[in-house]
């Protein structure tokens, strides 16, 4: 049987029975099901007094549960401007994925495929943010930013976006290592253009790191405390800033729960569906006058 050429093949169910590499353990499937459920119950149980605490209006020791039952937090968190500053904070990480990403990937690409001199010096700049402490490097830069009169929008952005490019880097370089050039050398061969390469086989292979990339780097911008609140200066709020407002007082509790719980939802929404899609590696496709439907190699 005459494989095309780039297309992965699945073995029957004949041919697995038959192999014993391939034959399924059911032992090692149910301790990886155990582990996961075990995993799983351990991130889950740092939320569950978040949970009580959101739908708790008063909660006084030593009662196992709220002694009362109520939304007064949510109420709270609505009425102090929670649905702008959640928006904010959710176009701030989008714009910090939207910028960082790109940006990482052609880094990586040039890095991987040694068309950047004096590599390890470039790897080790782009890597800095990881090593210095970070409220070093923000005030030091702050100082900057002020003498240029950037706005404080726009700086913090900046600066996100410098936070975020170790990691989209990194994750990109490790994309791009196992990224095989012999599709894109093809496709030109096949008759090509550069803009149909790039959309037609580049992006869909690196579409997976991509993804992850951009996880990284939205979770930087959204999560982030340090760079908003010294660079911001107040002028920006985010749900970060809002929560450690209402965490420093006292008989907050429920505010901050709520809060804290609205926090967590995008990031493990974008997180499940990661792991859901971000396993698939579509198939890179050419459509042109001159794209061939043989096996390579055959007439």
């Amino acid at each position: 049987m005459m494989i095309p050429y780039g297309q992965r093949v699945t073995p029957d169910d004949r041919t697995t029975a038959t192999r014993g590499l391939m034959r399924p353990r059911p032992s090692g499937r149910a301790l990886r099901v155990t582990l996961a459920g075990l995993l799983a119950v351990w991130f889950a149980l740092p939320l569950v007094p978040l949970l009580l605490w959101s739908v708790a209006n008063r909660w006084s020791f030593p009662a196992v549960l709220p002694t009362e039952w109520g939304l007064d937090g949510l109420a709270t968190a609505l009425a102090q401007g929670g649905l702008p500053v959640f928006g904010r904070s959710f176009l701030l990480g989008l714009a910090v994925a939207a910028i960082a990403t790109p940006l990482g990937a052609l880094a990586a690409r040039a890095l991987t495929m040694g068309r950047v001199p004096a590599a390890r010096l470039v790897s080790a700049i782009l890597l800095a943010p990881l090593a210095l402490p970070a409220f070093v490097a923000v005030m030091g830069l702050t100082i900057v930013l002020l003498r240029a009169q950037v706005p404080a929008p726009a700086a913090v952005l900046l600066l996100l976006v410098a936070a975020a490019l170790p990691y989209t880097v990194y994750t990109m370089r490790v994309a791009y290592a196992a990224h095989d050039l012999a599709y894109e050398d093809e496709a030109r061969t096949l008759g090509a253009s550069p803009a149909h390469v790039l959309w037609r086989v580049h992006l869909p292979l690196v579409a997976p790191g991509l993804a992850r990339a951009a996880f990284l780097a939205f979770l930087v911008g959204w999560s982030d405390y340090v760079v908003t609140v010294l660079v911001g200066g107040g002028t920006l709020v985010t749900l970060p800033l809002l929560v450690g407002s209402y965490a420093a007082g006292v008989g907050n509790d429920a505010v901050v729960a709520v809060l804290s719980l609205t926090a967590i939802v995008p990031p493990l929404l974008l997180l499940l569906a990661l792991g859901r899609f971000g396993r698939r590696y579509p198939t890179a496709r050419f459509a042109g006058p001159t794209a061939s439907r043989s096996p390579k190699g055959s007439p």
